[in-house]
């Protein structure tokens, strides 16, 4: 059997749907005695913490001040159409 169209599978999906409500609807359940807590006494001590003995290395940060010569660059874009020295066909505008 194949399901092909969609009233099938719809079929298909109701039947299922109405066995999976009666399977689960077939079984009774009767509670016959109450349940109850454990009784449970805790009885709490003070913790200690591990002690660590921890020789970290001298770090000496100092701050300077500095001048730093920045080189100056110009650029000069090529003209319209000319490129390396070669003439070419302008381009459009870009977006």
């Amino acid at each position: 059997m194949t399901l092909t169209n969609k009233s099938a599978w719809k079929s298909l999906v109701l039947v299922l749907a109405l066995f999976v409500s009666l399977a689960s609807g077939a079984c009774r359940v009767r509670q016959t005695e109450e349940g109850e807590m454990p009784d449970v006494d805790v009885k709490t001590e003070g913790g200690k913490l591990p002690e660590y003995d921890v020789d970290a290395a001298d770090v000496d940060v100092k701050t300077e001040k500095r001048e730093v010569d920045v080189p100056v660059v110009t650029v000069e874009p090529p003209r319209d159409g000319d490129q390396d020295g070669e003439q070419q066909a302008p381009r459009p505008p870009q977006p």
